[in-house]
C-alpha cells in the first residue's frame, strides 16, 4: 500500500467540529448581547461547509484507497474520532433548527441514531477484549460523552426534553467510565506520542458541554448541577496549565484541531454565566471570551493552510496528499 491511496486521517474532522464550536460562541455572545443573527450564521455556514467538504473528501480519498473503512473505524487511536461525523451534524441541526425546524428536527434525529449505532458497535467491539491501555487517548470521550452531552444540549434547544434527559445520562455515565481510563493510560502508562498530546484537552469539555446542556434543558437559571460542573470546568482548566509547556514544544499539525471546540465549550459556557450573573463589565467580558475563540481558530487555520497548500501545489499533478501532508494519522 503506498502512502498516495492511504485513508485520510479522521482527526480531519475535527476541522469541521471546532467551526461549530466557534459558531456556538458567536451565536451564544449574539444573543447575549443582542448581535444581529447574520453574525452567528455566517460562522455556522463556515462550519457546515468544512463538515460537508470532509466528508466529500474522505468519501473520495476512500473510494481510491485499498484500506477497508472498516480497518479504520477499529483502529485503536483513529476509530473514535469518526463519531465526530454525527456529532457535528448535531450541532448543525441546532442552528437549522432556527430555519427550518423539521429540516432541524430530521437532520438532529439522523444524526443521533447514527452516533448511537456507532457507539453501540464501537464499544462492543472494544469489550471483546484486545484493547491495550496504551492505545486510550482523550479522543476515547468523543463517541459517547461528547454524543450524549452535544445531543442533550440540541434535544433542550429542539424542545425535546425527555430525550435530551436520556442523551445527558448516556454522556454523564460514559464521562465518568472513560475518564477514568483516560486518566490511568496518562498517569501510569508512558507519555502520549506528539500527535495525540493535543487530545488532552479533550478533557475539560465534557463538564463544559454538560453545564451548556443543563442551561438548555432547564433554561438559564442557576441550579446546583450547572455550579458543580463549573467547579470543574476551572479545575480542569487549570490542569490544562501543567501541559502548557508540552503543547509549546509540539510541531504543528491538524491534531491541534482538537484544542477548538474544547476551548470553545468553556468560552461558551463561560458566556452564559456571564449573563447569567451580570458582573459589571459582563458585556466587555463576553466580547473578548468570543475574539479569543476566534483568534485561536483563525490561527490554527492559518497554520494548517500553511502546511498543506504547498504540498498540494507541488503534488497537484500526481494527486497524493499522504497521510502526513493530510498530517499526522493519530496512531501512537
Amino acid at each position: 500500500m503506498t502512502a498516495a491511496t492511504a485513508r485520510i486521517p479522521l482527526n480531519t474532522f475535527a476541522i469541521g467540529f471546532g467551526l461549530a464550536g466557534l459558531a456556538e460562541v458567536w451565536d451564544t455572545a449574539g444573543t447575549s448581547l443582542g448581535f444581529p443573527r447574520e453574525i452567528g450564521q455566517s460562522f455556522w455556514l463556515a462550519a457546515a461547509i468544512a463538515w460537508v467538504w470532509l466528508i466529500v473528501a474522505h468519501v473520495v480519498r476512500g473510494s481510491r484507497s485499498g484500506d477497508s473503512l472498516a480497518a479504520q473505524l477499529r483502529h485503536p487511536a483513529q476509530g473514535p474520532i469518526a463519531s465526530l461525523v454525527p456529532t457535528t451534524a448535531m450541532l448543525l441541526a441546532s442552528e437549522l433548527l432556527t430555519v427550518s425546524r423539521p429540516a432541524g428536527l430530521a437532520l438532529f434525529l439522523v444524526s443521533v441514531t447514527a452516533s448511537a449505532l456507532f457507539a453501540g458497535w464501537l464499544i462492543g467491539t472494544w469489550l471483546q477484549g484486545g484493547l491495550l491501555l496504551d492505545s486510550i487517548h482523550g479522543g476515547y470521550l468523543l463517541p459517547t460523552v461528547a454524543a450524549g452531552l452535544v445531543g442533550a444540549d440540541v434535544a433542550g434547544q429542539a424542545g425535546l426534553t425527555t430525550l435530551g434527559w436520556a442523551l445527558f445520562g448516556v454522556g454523564a455515565f460514559f464521562w465518568l467510565v472513560m475518564t477514568v481510563l483516560v486518566v490511568l493510560r496518562l498517569a501510569l502508562r508512558p507519555s502520549l506520542p506528539d500527535p495525540l498530546v493535543p487530545t488532552v484537552m479533550i478533557l475539560v469539555a465534557p463538564p463544559a458541554v454538560g453545564g451548556i446542556a443543563l442551561f438548555s434543558l432547564g433554561g438559564l437559571a442557576v441550579s446546583i448541577g450547572a455550579a458543580m460542573l463549573l467547579g470543574l470546568t476551572v479545575l480542569l482548566v487549570l490542569v490544562q496549565l501543567a501541559f502548557l509547556p508540552r503543547y509549546r514544544r509540539l510541531t504543528f499539525s491538524l491534531g491541534f484541531w482538537s484544542f477548538t471546540f474544547a476551548i470553545a465549550a468553556v468560552l461558551t459556557d463561560g458566556i452564559l454565566w456571564l449573563r447569567l450573573t451580570a458582573v459589571a463589565g459582563w458585556q466587555i467580558f463576553t466580547i473578548i471570551l468570543a475574539l479569543a475563540s476566534t483568534a485561536l481558530v483563525v490561527a490554527i487555520a492559518i497554520r494548517s493552510l500553511l502546511l498543506v497548500l504547498p504540498v498540494r501545489r507541488e503534488r497537484a499533478a500526481e494527486d497524493t496528499l499522504t497521510d502526513a501532508d493530510a498530517v499526522d494519522a493519530l496512531v501512537p
